[in-house]
């Protein structure tokens, strides 16, 4: 046996990060470590993350949860994407869907053809029919793709819209069973050796000490221990993502409980609305230099479906990330680590990401700082690659409405974000940075959807015979609008498969 090998770790923090970093340690540890985990009721968690990209199915498959049962003790809905109302341009609409537009034609992209089909046919359909989750949508469909003929329409998958605390409290559940200890408490005081510098220890108000080797901080914004104790320093990036600023409130359940979330531009910034079983999540993301929070929370309730179920609760951030999250024994999961918007439900992914490299990467007790430096690199760019990918949603805009929009349009951008722009809009090819990120489709819905037109076609598209890729283009179409018809209403896929037990819902 391994006389180096980890034996305790602690997990300060709970929440979303604390359970899922717990969960995921437990499921690969086993019995072999020790995992407490310390939280304290006195200290909220921020819980606006109601919804996920595509990748929580596998992190929950990973951890061996049955799906059926999540959806049900999380209130949870299907997710199939965003519709964007008002971005770009007041009363225009785009979807991000988590789907493709079809295989590569002669090894180029869709897009490719199909910018030469729209110059060909004056006719030719928006290049986002091409999209079966965004035609999904816009019927109110919803089947998971394994029921579908592989093959048959472009590839697509789905997230999650569910209750934040609910998941928390499930994974709670999960690691617990699993021998995770929770200890609730308030830290006082984080003891370090004297000449490591490493954190051997944290002490709690009632006098309990818990000794660690290894120390994941999930205390959220304040990093109690990356900040607290090592003074990782914070890269501020509210130049370029200006909201800072963010009111929550959830509402009675409407009529529709539509497969996607909705995401409306407003003067100062956005609104969020995800579908849950029992309830509606809102939400008002802003800069406050643009609007007071007084205004900001009128707008919110005045665009809500149904009776207000509270009071909205105001949250402050700063967008950025951590200089670094893993020094020494402490490594920094979810928001102590950083925070980007919850505009493209990045937060959980980016805790899915953390937790899978710290388990690829796991240390002994030497703790190699090799392992921390490349944790280190993979945390910070995933971090730089989202940042670029929102700030593309605010940056081409021709909304001049506001002063807000006005900033926008010309705040600086980094140069990785400028060089895709730049050509995508000369060329009409997508460069992609992050090859586990968002893919070619993903900045191809963003990028048509705010209007950009490159302005020169791939010379090798145009030798393709045209009415093979017409025809191609046509029955990918008619592939897509059969799968569709054959689907039921979200709503009732819902109701019939996965419905959760009801919960009485009152206005505070």
């Amino acid at each position: 046996m391994n006389e180096q090998a980890i034996g305790k770790i602690v997990i300060v923090g709970g929440g979303t990060a604390g359970w899922m970093s717990a969960a995921g340690l437990a499921r690969v540890l086993g019995a072999s470590c020790q995992i407490t985990l310390v939280e304290s009721p006195e200290i909220g968690t921020v819980g606006v993350g109601e919804a996920t990209l595509p990748t929580l199915p596998y992190f929950n498959r990973s951890l061996g949860i049955d799906e059926t049962d999540f959806i049900r003790k999380t209130q949870a809905t299907f997710k199939l994407g965003i519709e964007f109302k008002d971005w770009g341009q007041v009363g225009k609409r785009f979807f991000h869907g988590f789907s493709d537009y079809g295989p590569p034609v002669q090894g180029r992209s869709p897009y490719l053809h199909w910018m030469r089909l729209a110059r060909e046919f004056k006719d030719m359909p928006p290049f986002e029919e091409w999209s079966i989750t965004a035609m999904m949508a816009r019927r109110q469909r919803f089947a998971p793709p394994f029921e579908l003929v592989p093959g048959a329409g472009p590839a697509y998958s789905y997230g999650y819209h569910f209750d934040a605390g609910l998941y928390a409290a499930y994974l709670r559940e999960y690691a617990t069973q699993r021998g995770v200890q929770r200890v609730e408490g308030m830290i006082t005081e984080v003891e370090q050796h004297p000449e490591t510098g490493f954190i051997t220890a944290v002490k709690l108000r009632d006098g309990q000490r818990i000794e660690g080797e290894l120390f994941i901080d999930c205390s959220g914004f304040r990093g109690l221990l990356i900040e607290g104790v090592y003074q990782a320093g914070y890269d501020d990036w509210s130049a370029m993502l200006p909201c800072n600023s963010a009111q929550a409130v959830p509402c009675a359940k409407g009529e529709q409980i539509t497969p996607y979330t909705i995401s409306t531009a407003r003067p100062a910034g956005w609104t969020w609305r995800i579908p849950l079983q029992h309830r509606t999540g809102n939400g008002y993301v802003y800069c406050d230099g643009f609007t007071s929070d007084a205004q900001a929370g009128r707008l919110l309730l005045d665009n809500l479906d149904g009776e207000a179920l509270g009071e909205p609760r105001q949250l402050r951030f700063t967008a950025g990330r951590r200089r670094k999250s893993w020094i020494k024994n402490c490594v920094a999961v979810g928001l102590s680590g950083g925070f980007l918007e919850p505009l493209e439900s990045t937060s959980i992914n980016i805790i899915e990401n953390a937790v899978g490299w710290l388990v690829q990467f796991f240390p002994d007790r030497s703790f190699r700082p090799e392992l921390a430096n490349e944790f280190n690199r993979l945390v910070s760019e995933r971090y730089a690659y989202v940042r670029d990918f929102i700030i593309l949603h605010y940056k081409i805009t021709d909304r001049s409405d506001s002063e807000f929009w006005r900033y926008c349009a010309n705040m600086p951008i980094p140069d990785t974000l400028r060089h895709q722009i730049e050509l995508f809009r000369e060329t009409g090819h997508v460069m992609i940075y992050d090859q586990q990120g968002f893919r070619e489709q993903s900045h191809l819905a963003i990028l048509t959807g705010l209007g950009v037109q490159p302005k020169a076609y791939d010379p090798l598209a145009e030798l393709q015979d045209l009415r093979q890729v017409q025809a191609h283009f046509w029955n990918l179409r008619n592939a897509i609008a059969r799968a569709v018809d054959g689907m039921p209403d979200h709503a009732q896929f819902v109701h019939k498969h996965v419905a959760a037990a009801p919960v009485r819902q009152t206005a505070a």
